[in-house]
Formats: structure tokens, C-alpha cells, sequence
């Protein structure tokens, strides 16, 4: 067990950005049994609570990115996606792949990536907005949890960014995996998995003290 005294950090240090990755019209309109990509139980229900942070985002200026997954229809760029449990998913022209933007109360001046890759950074221009928006803590939800949102905040923390996951506002493929992804986030930034009721308290005060 590691002694190593770590240092305090804030829950927003300096400039925070809402990264909302993957809530798709998909959550809200596809009822099916089965489904291309398992969900975890109350998994919807935890998307529709992501609202809350876009909603205190948006009262307290902080930047919201909302993170859209999208495919080519000739499937060309899906490369090894699909060799595991996940079927196809997320094509372009398909009304699921939209952004649910009336759901998430999108706003003019929100901003939208879309990515190829689970993560939000792989081959996208996220990391020029968020060096342009000077932010240096990203603020996660969204879907998986062990999936895009994990490789999403591992790719953030070896970027230098802090990095907060909103555990009631995310949702894995399984209960076991949403839980092992939290705990394997947690494990690189100490404080990094918050509810969200503390992270609507921390964008509040940080805008109090701007």
C-alpha cells in the first residue's frame, strides 16, 4: 500500500469544461430488447440526470461539448469496434446518432465533436477547443462508463488535464463494469468520481468566486 503524501487539489482547478460524451437520440427513442451495445439497468435515467449539469452549465458559463460517436454508413471506420461484444452502431443518417440536444437543452454557443473512436480525443480537434477555451478540468458524463467515458478521461489525465467523472450521470454496459471503470478512475486521480449534486455546488462556486 502506497504512503505518498498527495496534494489537496480543488475539485475545479482553474477553468472547467462539461464533456457530455455519446448522449445520443438512441437513449430516448430506441426501446428495443436488444440493442447493439448492452446497457447497464436505470442507464436512460442516469443520461436524463446529465441534464442537471448542462443546465448549471450553462448558469455558470461553463463551456458544455457535447461528444456525438457517428460511423460511416459503408462501415470503413469502424476498424476493430466490432470485434467484440458491440454490434453496429451510431451511422450516420440514422435520426439515433443525432445528439439529443432538446433532451440535453443544447444552447447556441455549446459546441458538438464528433469522433470516429471511443475516445473523445482520438483523432478529433478536441484538444484545440479545450486549449483555445484555456480549460484545465474536464467535468465527464455520458455513456459508457467503461467504455467512451473511461478512454475519454484516461486520455485526458495523460494530457494534463484534472479530470472529474459525475458518477450518477454515467452509465456502463453492465453494473460490474460501470463499477470497475469508477474504481480504475479513481485510481489516477484521487477525488476524480463525484455525484452531482457536489459538482453543480463546485461550477456554483467557482463562479461566485470569479
Amino acid at each position: 500500500m502506497t504512503t505518498k503524501a498527495k496534494t489537496a487539489r480543488a475539485l475545479i482547478e482553474g477553468r472547467a469544461a462539461l464533456v457530455v460524451i455519446d448522449i445520443q437520440k438512441s437513449t430516448f427513442i430506441d426501446d428495443s430488447t436488444v440493442r447493439s451495445i448492452d446497457n447497464m439497468p436505470g442507464y436512460k435515467d442516469r443520461m436524463i440526470a446529465a441534464r442537471d449539469l448542462v443546465d448549471a452549465a450553462h448558469e455558470t458559463d461553463v463551456p458544455v461539448i457535447f461528444i456525438q460517436e457517428v460511423h460511416r454508413p459503408d462501415l470503413i471506420d469502424f476498424g476493430r469496434e466490432l470485434d467484440g461484444d458491440e454490434d453496429i452502431h451510431c451511422l450516420e443518417g440514422d435520426p439515433r446518432t443525432e445528439v439529443a440536444k432538446e433532451e440535453m437543452g443544447y444552447r447556441k454557443g455549446d459546441y458538438v465533436i464528433p469522433k470516429r473512436r471511443y475516445s473523445a480525443f482520438f483523432g478529433t480537434d478536441l484538444e484545440i477547443l479545450l486549449r483555445g477555451l484555456k480549460v484545465d478540468t474536464l467535468i465527464l458524463c455520458g455513456g459508457l462508463t467503461d467504455v467512451c467515458v473511461h478512454y475519454t478521461f484516461v486520455d485526458g489525465h495523460q494530457s494534463d488535464y484534472f479530470c472529474r467523472v459525475v458518477e450518477d450521470c454515467v452509465g456502463g454496459s453492465s453494473l460490474d463494469a460501470h463499477d470497475a471503470a469508477l474504481r480504475a478512475m479513481e485510481y489516477l486521480q484521487t477525488g476524480a468520481v463525484q455525484d452531482r449534486a457536489t459538482m453543480i455546488r463546485a461550477m456554483s462556486a467557482q463562479k461566485t468566486t470569479a
